[in-house]
């Protein structure tokens, strides 16, 4: 017997919301308290933290268990698994017939109640007898053949709004025009933004709006279709309005009155809609679908008023001035490979998540790509061929779901921007030429002075907004307060129609664009924010900024930002690039040739692929001698490169030699304080450290710490690294506090500088846990081991030189706490 103060936990699939709302409203008629995610959850919410503290609260699980509860990656297999694992009460109901199999064993012995093929009474009969448990009767039972007389019903309080209806007990509303749209078989993902429309429109009692928003190809309309078939049962009329035309919309309400049995045949168009629009004022349980309602200002006078729902698909946002509005983006990942892999199976994970990486994952473009490959087209050639031939490529492959292809979908749209809006046009071009990331609007405004291709109207104040509107109403891009975005699809189609003489306009402009853009010193993070809009459009337009003289300097100093920045493998990538193409156009030995190089060594350095630096680093240091001089400042940088690799090799007395000369010619070059110098100064000390030369160590660091402070800064990375130096050579002198106290310090300002991801912040979290060993706090060195080990583990993988390391110093303290079979383990994986 169940008491109706324990507080119930509603678990369900997606796809199982009608039965959700269905059960926890008779529920809450019962007296029960009840917790629906779909009603008490907000948008935004952490979904898997409000789901436990949800099965912390509840006492008791009612899970409606159907195929879709039991579907691969849902978060419903976490809800029931977890309150089986700790034996509370967990009610099983069946809503949808199981086949044999498809039950979990831990639940197949279970007893549960079967809800499907039952009317509303006996299945509300069900449910409660589930929950509450079987009563014992009162009265003496009748005598099994004597006839039953009828019983009488037991009346409920009505509820305050419309009763969510049966859904096994459903039938087709008695209007139902969605103008022959079909519902989409092939229909995937989803579920999140369908259940946000259903508990929006739940949540207003009186006329009830919500606009679908997005861009071009974003399957607004297949949501909207989706939801009209999904909740068909809780609606009496159904009526699909085509609105990109204003003007027809009033016809379409016409013929909804003549349905409904109140338009006059005499009465005219406009007369006939009025009706319309009345019989929905008096009337519930109705939903309109205006789709692709793009002006707002002539069909807001259409939205009818009255207890019923409405939903709207716009690519335009201004809807959000009027109705509220939801945004919908691209497919989630999962979402793109659940789409694939369901059209064509054959199709391998690694080829679904190209073709989805590729495609942006743009809900219409993966159904073309589905269409053309269906027919025969390897995912290899695809992918060869949309690099090529993107725009015709966009243009082929059937989609009965959707009303044209991709391709034609951006020409149309970019055909009527340019009628209207050039100089939208003008914006939407010069963006096709960058990268597909978001592109900042003071970007627009700091170079509009030297962009050819873009109309210089002085008087227009609201410039770029005035051109970034029209994008966004015409579904070109998504435009925010401070950045606009264009799909990589739609750049490519917009590129395809940019003929050659405007091709090289528009990218000198792109490229006097990124020229213009200054974020600052690569070397300090505050910077890394504005270096990584700006590098992720230098790499997407390489092909045509590489061999522009003004943009090198750009180039290398994005390098250097992926180094600092912990992208060791993005800036590899980009400096052979570079390499290649300046050794190809200027020369070998070309000093920028050679600083592309020279990046490129920085690059295997932060991978910890010190072997494969000394070389690359010896030829580099042999080059700039060569052309550049002994003494020039590149040549000494790569002196100390070269000594810097030696010491990650172990050659640490020959490289304290090398480091003591550069120290003293950048001193009599540079000066005492110059940064260069101090990395020499700072080098010099560190090599005195690792050959036991502690007493000079010491003292060296403690100069270069005072000096780097003075010049860089206390939260530099360059003085924290000085400062992480000191608090090792403190340690290895026996001053522990002192070491524990440096070390705490550089780590607290590094996971506020850098982030706690960041190798640098993982070293020296590793160099502290070691200061914890030794002053014999075994267990917090064990603590921040094992969460370190895992961040390495996540970021840069079990292979790391680093996670090796990090292993090896928790088995040593795992074997002083005694916890010797757990070392064991370890020991075991570390060899394997």
């Amino acid at each position: 017997m169940s008491d109706s103060s324990e507080p119930i936990f509603v678990s369900h699939a997606g796809p199982d919301r009608q039965w959700a709302e269905w059960v926890a409203w008779h529920l809450l008629e019962a007296g029960y308290e009840v917790e629906l995610g779909l009603w008490h959850w907000r948008t935004g919410d952490d979904f898997v933290k409000k789901m436990t503290e949800a099965l912390g609260r509840c006492s008791v699980v009612l899970a409606l268990l159907s195929p879709a509860y039991f579907a691969p990656g849902r978060y419903t297999e976490e809800e029931w698994t977890a309150v089986v694992a700790r034996r509370d009460r967990f009610i099983p109901v069946v809503i949808e017939p199981m086949q044999e199999g498809e039950l979990p064993a831990i639940l197949a012995t279970r007893l549960s109640k079967e809800l499907h093929d039952l009317d509303e009474a006996d299945a509300l009969a069900a449910l409660l007898e589930a929950v509450c448990g079987p009563a014992v009767p009162a009265a003496k039972p009748d005598f099994p053949g004597k006839p039953k007389g009828k019983t009488k019903a037991r009346k409920r309080k009505a509820p305050a709004g419309p009763q969510p209806r049966f859904p096994s007990g459903t039938s087709d509303p008695e209007v139902w025009d969605l103008r022959q749209r079909r519902r989409n078989q092939h229909f995937t993902g989803r579920d999140v933004v369908i259940e946000e429309v259903r508990r929006k429109l739940l949540a207003e009692r009186q006329a009830a709006v919500q606009a679908l928003n997005g861009t071009g190809g974003i399957g607004k309309t297949q949501i909207a279709l989706e939801y009209a078939y999904r909740f068909a049962g809780q609606y009496d009329l159904v009526w699909w309005v085509d609105a990109e035309q204003a003007e027809q919309v009033p016809a379409r309400y016409a013929e909804l009155a003549a349905r409904v049995g109140v338009g006059k045949p005499d009465a005219g168009v406009e007369v006939n809609a009025r009706y319309a629009m009345e019989y929905l004022r008096t009337h519930d349980r109705w939903l309109i679908v205006l789709d692709n309602a793009e002006d707002p200002q002539q069909l807001r006078t259409w939205l009818p008023e009255g207890p019923g729902h409405v939903l709207i698909t716009a690519r335009n946002p201004a809807w959000g001035k009027v109705v509220p509005r939801l945004e919908l983006g691209v497919f989630s990942r999962e979402e793109s490979l659940d789409y694939l892999t369901a059209q064509l199976p054959t199709l391998s994970p690694g080829d679904a998540d190209a073709l989805a990486g590729a495609l942006g994952d743009l809900p219409l473009a993966l159904a073309q790509a589905a269409g053309v490959m269906g027919e025969g087209m390897p995912p290899e050639q695809y992918l060869r061929v949309l690099q090529t031939h993107t725009s015709k490529l966009l243009d082929r492959g059937e989609v009965y779901d959707y009303p044209a292809s991709l391709a034609a979908t951006v020409t149309i749209a970019s055909d009527r921007l340019d009628a209207d809006h050039p100089e939208a046009t003008a914006v939407l071009r010069l963006a096709a030429f960058l990268g597909p990331e978001r592109i900042p609007t003071a970007w627009l405004v700091a170079g509009r002075p030297g962009l050819t291709t873009i109309p210089q109207d002085q008087d227009d104040f609201l410039w770029p907004q005035s051109a970034l509107n029209p994008l966004a109403r015409y579904g070109l891009a998504v435009v925010g307060p401070d950045a606009f975005q264009v799909h990589r699809l739609t750049q490519a189609v917009v590129r395809d129609r940019t003929g050659d003489e405007a091709t090289g306009a528009v990218q000198d402009d792109a490229a006097t664009l990124l020229t213009a853009l200054d974020p600052g010193d690569p070397e300090l993070p505050e910077t890394w924010p504005g270096w990584t809009s700006l590098a992720s459009h230098l790499m997407a337009t390489f092909y045509f900024t590489s061999d522009r003289a003004e943009l090198r300097p750009t180039l290398l100093r994005a390098a250097v930002y992926l180094v600092r920045s912990a992208q060791p493998q993005v800036a590899r990538g980009l400096a052979i690039n570079l390499h290649e193409v300046w050794a190809a156009s200027l020369g070998e030995d070309d000093p920028d040739t050679l600083r592309a190089a020279h990046m490129v060594t920085w690059a295997l350095d932060g991978m910890w692929a010190h072997e494969e630096v000394l070389p690359l680093v010896q030829d580099l240091l042999e080059r700039r001698r060569r052309v550049l001089g002994e003494d020039d400042p590149d040549t000494l940088s790569s002196v100390h490169d070269l000594t810097v690799t030696m010491g990650h090799l172990g050659k640490h007395a020959e490289s304290q030699a090398m480091r003591e000369e550069v120290l003293a010619r950048r001193r009599e070059i540079l000066g005492d304080d110059h940064p260069d110098t101090l990395h020499s100064a700072h080098g010099r000390a560190v090599a005195l450290s690792e050959v036991g030369r502690l007493a000079e160590a010491h003292p060296a660091l403690t100069d270069v710490l005072e000096r780097r402070r003075r010049v860089l800064g206390n939260d530099h990375p360059d003085t924290l690294r000085t400062a992480q130096s000191i608090g090792i050579a403190q340690s290895r002198l026996g001053r522990h506090e002192q070491a524990h106290h440096t070390l705490s310090d550089v780590l607290e300002r590094r996971r506020r500088v850098l982030g706690n991801d960041h190798p640098d912040t993982l070293i020296s979290a590793d160099f502290l846990a070691t200061a914890l060993y030794h002053l014999g706090r075994l267990s917090e060195a064990e603590r921040l081991s094992k969460s370190t080990r895992l961040r390495v583990r996540d970021t840069l993988g079990a292979d790391h030189p680093m996670y090796q390391k990090l292993t090896y110093n928790l088995i040593t303290t795992l074997k002083a706490l005694g916890k010797h079979h757990e070392a064991q383990k370890l020991t075991k994986k570390r060899r394997h």
